[in-house]
């Protein structure tokens, strides 16, 4: 009941003297009928007020406007958007053969989108780290990538959000909602047309990359009116879908799932179909219930690491091993042969690397110890076969630019004499230490037998039927290639081939014998 109809009712009534109903109200209630007031009924209203507070106009003034901004607030959050829900999952009923689960989320995959065995092993992979990220230490974002449209990107995205652990779609996001939402909802991040909005947002790029490890996934924002420092967390599973690359610090902390269009004679089955929604709610059930199963012995397991892959690539491949470890079967030698053919290929190398080879290539030509700032710049930009001659917006690379880029590897010019004459210039054992941790060794190519192309058709037969540990999905086959056909492998990362190395895995006793 209000205070303006307690008023109206005690002089009803005939009480001999009426009430104000500024007296009525408890301060809060006071505060907040004066903040809905307009300008007009508020300066009739504002030194009354004052006295029952016990405060000057001004100090009225600034209670009132606080007020008015906290409803203002509660307002706008009413009327943007909606809050998160998510479905409640029960989980299956019955323990799991993890290997069978595995194949049953590839299978799954392949359905859907065309993709190489070892994407879509890699992709079932993710899937299931998404609901053991309570107890991994590393969250790589599953990175989504095509030369061109319609190659199933974004239905990669729907399948991985259909099997992962609390999915948000979140298209075209800002970075102040994506940490917002990851502190309040720990979801699993599904980011859609990362070419067109997060390439050239910095700010976005910088909050993805934090959340790549635990001990990292942390940003600090002010908030409120007094500008408070609170610590939001960024640690979530992360995908992102677009064409072409993304930026170097997004690939090396991503699982490269990369996809091709379809062939005319390749088909898939839709994703948005009944019994689409019956396989992926079992499947998404029993991954929840293996997970939950292995969480301690997750938590505990520490992965043999292929040679090959090194510094953030066995990172980013250290929690899916693990899972394939756990899940037994052929999964130990399938998980490891993916990630050497999806990650084990030596990335190309950055503009700084480019610039030592160059640089190491000029002294070995011209059989010399040192050489002048000027003739090392001159031999870089007479190349043209070289990006040197159009570094600088399409003119020549300076002396300036050459001295900032080889700072970073602790080189600079100094004082040489050459041939009786004293000028600035670099000597060759000067980048004696950067040449041998920045440069890749060559080796002799080796050629790789592509595996059978997946792009058959696939179908859903009743979409699942009972299995000895539980629901299962029928097995889905693709059609054959019509001819196996042999590529030269250009990097090489190791004198032992991948296909030794795992040969080696799975005959030894105990994995971690190789290392």
């Amino acid at each position: 009941m209000s205070a303006a109809h307690d008023f109206d009712r005690l002089s009803q009534a005939g009480d001999a003297a009426p009430v104000d109903p500024l007296q009525l109200e408890t301060e809060d209630e006071l505060i907040e009928r004066l903040a809905g007031l307009s300008v007009l009924a508020y300066e009739r209203t504002k030194k009354a007020a004052a006295e029952r507070l016990g405060l000057d106009l001004s100090g009225l003034k600034r209670v009132v406007d606080e007020q008015r901004k906290r409803s203002q607030a509660a307002n706008d959050e009413d009327a943007a958007g909606r809050g998160m829900l998510f479905e409640d999952i029960e989980p299956w009923p019955e323990t799991l053969d993890g290997s069978m689960l595995l194949d049953d989320l590839t299978a799954a995959v392949r359905c859907y989108v065309i993709c190489q065995p070892e994407t879509a092993q890699a992709a079932a992979l993710w899937a299931c780290m998404t609901w053991l990220i309570d107890v991994v230490n590393v969250a790589p974002i599953a990175n989504i990538t095509a030369p061109e449209r319609n190659c199933g990107k974004s239905v990669m995205l729907s399948t991985l959000a259909k099997l992962a652990k609390r999915p948000l779609m979140a298209s075209n996001i800002t970075p102040a909602a994506l940490f917002r939402a990851v502190e309040q909802w720990q979801p699993t991040l599904f980011i859609d047309e990362a070419d067109a909005f997060a390439d050239d947002n910095e700010e976005l790029r910088g909050l993805i990359n934090s959340g790549h490890t635990r001990e990292t996934a942390f940003v600090v924002r002010v908030v409120g009116d007094d500008h408070e420092p609170r610590m939001f967390t960024t640690w979530s599973a992360k995908a992102m879908a677009g064409i072409g690359k993304r930026a170097g610090t997004i690939e090396s902390r991503a699982i490269p799932l990369r996809l091709r269009r379809k062939l005319p004679h390749e088909s898939t089955a839709r994703l948005r179909s009944a019994d689409a929604d019956e396989l992926f709610a079992t499947l998404r059930r029993q991954v929840m219930r293996w997970a939950s199963d292995n969480a301690s012995r997750m938590a505990r397991h520490i992965p043999a690491m292929p040679e090959a892959l090194q510094n953030r690539n066995a990172d980013n491949w250290e929690p899916l091993l693990s899972i394939a470890d756990l899940a037994g079967g052929h999964w130990p030698a399938t998980a490891r042969h993916a990630a050497l053919t999806l990650s084990g290929v030596e990335e190309a190398p950055s503009v700084d690397q480019e610039l030592l080879g160059d640089i190491k290539e000029v002294f070995e030509v011209r059989g010399v110890a040192r050489l002048f700032s000027a003739d090392l710049l001159n031999a870089l930009i007479g190349d043209e076969e070289k990006s040197w001659a159009t570094y600088n917006r399409g003119r020549p690379m300076t002396l300036k630019q050459l001295a900032n880029r080889l700072k970073g590897y602790g080189i600079k010019a100094r004082q040489i004499k050459v041939h009786l004459e004293n000028r600035n210039g670099y000597r060759l054992e000067d980048f004696a230490d950067a040449f041998a941790r920045y440069l890749a060794e060559t080796a002799t190519p080796s050629s790789t037998t592509l595996p059978a192309n997946n792009g058959g058709t696939f179908r859903v037969e009743g979409a699942v039927e009972g299995r000895a540990y539980g629901t299962r999905h029928s097995t889905l086959e693709p059609l054959p290639d019509k001819e196996n056909r042999v590529v030269e492998d250009r990097n090489p990362t190791s004198a032992q081939s991948d296909d030794e190395w795992l040969s080696d895995y799975a005959a030894a006793e105990s994995p971690e014998e190789l290392f």
